[in-house]
């Protein structure tokens, strides 16, 4: 048997999966959160300008002294209130949260491969119709966010349920970071590129956003489907060494497929209610910034539609840096034995709610005089959140692999419920567009992360749990117990 150091890493097949799936949630997410911005120059604003440059100073940008002009209105052709702008950012999730446990069920059951291919040729497809419906109807826009939502709603799941079957324990915090780290490329392309392309792409601008990330995720799903299988077993292009080294890694058969689920010891399981709490504080605080960030930057530091894409991207750069040391950092500790799975995780998911909570609040107590400082305590929020991608993200595969596609699907299934309630009560909360309005809803984000390090700094595991763990190896550990007692 070769020992690990043998085996193939950076351009091993384990390692590909980890790549393509990088690219893949970088659309997932393009998909997602591309109305954000789009949205903003698609409605007309009459009463608002904005400056055109970072010349002026503060003190005149905030006050309306500085020159200004309409950049907003001269691409915009619909006249939505509020209501119903956010009602739309918030449908996208009506769909999101019903696909989540099937998607889950799928995977694990058939296969992650062409649930999450097909679920994203769907997307492509809806994405592609929004410029021709939202120029018909309004309602069309809303059934195509659904849709988008049905069909993105099965994305973690799968790759979740894949993962259960691909990382060796040891490369888990790794490899599940990186694929992951596609979502924060994606808010940051997206919402850097949108902008600019509401301004001079074609279509009239914000059209564009819509065809070029639709066009370009079809462009992805045929490269998904030719560098892709759902085990080593199945794949073709894999060495022996890293075929058996990934199944003798995992601890149970990664060949058998059971449609059998252990919904009732899951449901009783604390390491599952704490990774459900977890991620419902966690997307509380990251769906209010993916649907609310852009319109937070125009209303309260008056950032103009071409800096303000650029900047709701910056803290998500940010958050790609933590994401991905966080990976690092998580297996090196495991692997050395300096700390436990559970208190690995434990740790990083503590340190992502309390210094994104932090911040957050003190971004609500910056006015548009110090603009710049609500910028970088954004950027901090946000980049001291990436360590959740080693926290509860990733804890799923930890404790129960074999049914890694579920338990994210239940997981992810409560939290979308933030996702449809977080653009509405920012709107609710913020009639007026006001600086103090805005700190309300920093407040609630911060109260979530503090019930978040409760509940998982308590009930979280990083052991794979009994419910688990095949039926032979729950009899052989018995019989090894036995024996020892006689012994």
């Amino acid at each position: 048997m070769s020992s690990s150091k043998d085996v193939p890493c950076c351009c091993s097949q384990r390692w590909i999966l980890a790549y393509t799936s990088f690219v893949g949630f970088f659309f997932v997410y393009s998909l997602r959160v591309n109305i954000s911005v789009a949205i903003v120059c698609m409605v007309k604003t009459p009463n608002i300008t904005t400056t055109d440059t970072f010349d002026n100073s503060s003190s005149s940008i905030c006050t309306g002294t500085a020159s200004t002009r309409q950049v907003f209105n001269e691409h915009a052709e619909f006249d939505w209130n509020k209501e119903v702008t956010s009602s739309i950012l918030a449908s996208f999730f009506y769909g999101y949260i019903i696909t989540q446990i099937p998607g889950g069920w799928l995977s694990d059951r058939f296969g992650g491969r062409y649930v999450f291919g097909i679920a994203m040729a769907i997307s492509s497809i809806s994405t592609l119709l929004i410029p021709v419906c939202a120029r018909n109807s309004v309602v069309s826009v809303y059934v195509l966010r659904v849709i988008l939502g049905l069909a993105t709603g099965v994305a973690f799941p799968c790759v979740q349920s894949m993962w259960g079957r691909w990382a060796p324990p040891l490369e888990r915090s790794k490899l599940i970071s990186v694929s992951f780290l596609g979502t924060m490329f994606g808010n940051v392309a997206t919402f850097g590129s949108s902008g600019y392309l509401c301004e001079y792409g074609f279509d009239n601008g914000w059209g564009s956003i819509f065809y070029i990330t639709g066009g370009l995720t079809a462009i992805w799903v045929v490269i998904w489907f030719v560098v892709v299988r759902d085990t080593p077993s199945e794949h073709p292009w894999i060495s022996e060494v890293e075929r058996d080294y990934i199944n003798n890694a995992i601890e149970y058969d990664t060949s058998k497929r059971t449609a059998k689920v252990p919904w009732l010891e899951m449901a009783k399981s604390p390491a599952l209610l704490a990774c459900t709490t977890a991620h419902i504080c966690n997307n509380w605080t990251n769906y209010t910034l993916l649907t609310s960030l852009p319109a937070f930057l125009k209303a309260v530091h008056k950032f103009n539609i071409k800096s303000n894409g650029l900047l709701s991207a910056l803290p998500y750069i940010c958050q790609a840096v933590s994401g991905f040391s966080s990976g690092q950092i998580a297996d090196i500790l495991r692997s050395k034995g300096v700390l436990s799975t559970t208190a690995t995780r434990r740790l990083l998911q503590i340190i992502a709610f309390s210094g994104s909570g932090i911040f957050l609040v003190a971004t609500g107590f910056t006015s548009c005089e110090h603009r710049t400082l609500a910028i970088a305590f954004l950027s901090l929020a946000v980049m001291i959140n990436g360590f959740c991608r080693a926290g509860y993200v990733v804890n799923h595969v930890d404790f129960g692999p074999k049914y890694a596609g579920v338990l994210y699907g239940i997981t992810n299934t409560f939290a979308t419920i933030p996702g449809m309630l977080a653009p509405i009560v920012a709107g609710q909360l913020t009639p007026n567009d006001t600086q103090e309005e805005w700190r309300n809803i920093f407040y609630v984000c911060a109260a979530f992360n503090v019930l978040g390090i409760l509940v998982y700094g308590c009930f979280s595991r990083g052991e794979i749990q009994e419910w688990a763990k095949d039926d032979e190896e729950i009899v052989i550990e018995k019989q090894t117990d036995k024996t020892e007692t006689k012994l």
